[in-house]
């Protein structure tokens, strides 16, 4: 029984040497594969891994961009219909997350995008602290009101658009999360005020010109074009289409 406890110890020795052989014979293979061959491999890891990291500054840019001229949006607004501190910071923080919270509920994202981000809430309070200690009548901020939402709905259909494609939407519905995006925050602001919302008013042109841009975003994205250059243009195309058919009082047809 010892002569054979031993025989098998041997045997299974011998079997790890051939394994532990064979294993360094392949990792010398590798080492030894030609230069040009990693070289390769690693031009592309240089080329794919500062276009993510770019995409993703960009991004992040946008949203942080888009949520501060939310709230300077809903906070304003709040002024107009004469709301305290505490009123104008729920419209502030309603205008610049109620879209989004509406599109991570319909998508699945849990949690939503707001909730843990201590920036966004800062950016927030910052748009009702900038609001509150500018001491003007609101009449003289109209025109203010209006280039900060043109501005808004720009970039929050850009963000839309890229969330719902990174969760596997397809185009069309990626297109219908941009507009809710954009959109939807402030309609619920409005719906607050016990105002028309301007996503329901007769001649503006307000979710079909983020409908638009985000349309040539999906279009610019099958093209050879950067991803941020893409997300650039949709960005203008919407604010240039908003201020562009309010200027010239363009409208759709009545029903």
């Amino acid at each position: 029984m010892g002569e054979l406890l031993r025989r098998f110890i041997r045997n299974d020795d011998c079997c790890y040497c051939q394994v532990k052989l064979a294993i360094d014979k392949l990792v010398s293979t590798k080492e030894s594969a030609p230069v040009f061959g990693a070289g390769k491999m690693q031009n592309r890891k240089s080329l794919i891994l500062p276009g993510i990291f770019s995409l993703m500054s960009l991004l992040q840019f946008i949203t942080y961009a888009g949520t501060f001229v939310f709230a300077l949006t809903g906070a304003f607004k709040a002024r107009a219909y004469k709301m305290d501190v505490f009123g104008g910071t729920v419209l502030a923080f309603v205008t610049a997350y109620g879209g989004g919270t509406l599109r991570d509920l319909f998508i699945g994202i849990r949690p939503v995008n707001w909730v843990n981000d201590n920036f966004a809430l800062i950016l927030v309070f910052a748009g009702t602290a900038f609001t509150f200690l500018l001491k003007e009548n609101v009449n003289r901020f109209k025109r203010t009101i209006f280039y900060t939402d043109a501005i808004g709905l720009g970039l929050f259909t850009a963000w839309g658009i890229e969330v719902a494609l990174r969760n596997g939407l397809n185009d069309i519905y990626s297109l219908v999360m941009g507009v809710l995006t954009a959109t939807f925050g402030g309609l619920i602001a409005d719906v607050i005020c016990s105002a028309i919302p301007n996503l329901l008013k007769k001649g503006e042109l307000y979710a079909t010109a983020c409908a638009i841009g985000g349309g040539v975003y999906l279009l610019l994205k099958r093209t050879p074009l950067e991803y941020n250059t893409n997300l650039a243009i949709c960005v203008i195309v919407v604010v240039g289409i908003r201020i562009y058919s309010k200027r010239k009082r363009l409208t759709l047809p009545d029903i």
